[in-house]
């Protein structure tokens, strides 16, 4: 039998699609909620507690009363500051070992996941472990193409997202015809989008680029695009997506090409050395 796994859910899909795998599956887990960060339906019928960030200590609690021993942390999270952690005693304690400074870098997350398998005794592991073909291929998904003009806005997202992953900045960058539109901050991928949909040029749309950092802890902060990416994107009048091949997850892979062939746009995997499928012949 499968160790009980204890689902640390953000917003997304991508917790969703692990509650139904364990239940497809037969698999016992149980989700911790984040306050203020969680969205209720993703929960509902689902054996769960609520929790607010900061209160770790609490959270550890609840998920040796749950009996878990695998832990998986999913979906967007905010960034809070440290007055909105307002932390618990565990919390404090961890502060003061990483520092106050480190609650805004991404290499924290490392930290935290050694400090959950090392002394608080939990195995750590990566969503794309759970669940089957989840990583981001190299290549196109579905039926379109992105041209060469897509390739080369595609190929200057790579350059500014991948500048704003070494700045810990966030992960994401909208490039139309060569021009910057918009870059992700604490704000996230959606609110980027809004803006960037604001500010688009006449003739060829934009695209969205999502990349992975080598500073970030892979088990816990890979970039995911779903269904529900795609839709944002064709509403921000974008053309395309493109997601950095091996880190990066696509929920619902199916969906996904349906929705983007119906919307008409593009989505490709790129390789880290940027050898990203060619323009359509």
């Amino acid at each position: 039998m499968l160790p009980k796994l204890g689902i640390i859910a953000g917003a997304g899909d991508l917790p969703v699609r692990l509650i139904e795998a364990c239940r497809a599956s037969g698999r016992r887990f149980f989700v911790l909620a984040l306050e203020g960060q969680t969205p209720e339906e993703t929960v509902i019928g689902s054996p769960h507690a609520w929790v607010r960030m900061g209160a770790a200590g609490h959270a550890l609690k609840l998920l040796r009363q749950a009996e878990v021993e695998e832990v998986v942390l999913a979906g967007r999270v905010r960034r809070p500051s440290l007055a909105e952690l307002r932390p618990d005693l565990w919390a404090t304690r961890f502060i003061a070992r990483v520092g106050p400074k480190a609650i805004g870098d991404d290499g924290i997350l490392g930290v935290l996941l050694k400090e959950l398998e090392e002394k608080e005794g939990f195995r750590v592991v990566g969503a794309d472990s759970l669940l089957p073909d989840v990583l981001a291929a190299a290549g196109v998904l579905g039926r379109i193409k992105p041209d060469q003009q897509a390739m080369d806005d595609i190929r200057r997202g790579l350059e500014v997202a991948r500048a704003l992953c070494r700045l810990d900045i966030g992960q994401a960058a909208v490039v139309q015809q060569g021009l910057v539109l918009a870059v992700e901050a604490i704000e996230g991928t959606d609110a980027m989008l809004e803006r960037a949909a604001g500010l688009r040029r006449d003739g060829p749309g934009g695209v969205l680029v999502k990349v992975g950092s080598g500073k970030q802890e892979g088990r816990a902060d890979l970039p995911a695009i779903g269904e529900a990416s795609v839709r944002r994107a064709a509403e921000a009048g974008l053309r395309g997506v493109a997601v950095e091949a091996g880190n990066a997850i696509v929920i619902d892979r199916e969906r996904v090409v349906t929705t983007a062939d119906a919307e008409g746009l593009f989505v490709i995997g790129v390789s880290a050395e940027d050898r990203a499928e060619g323009p359509a012949s």
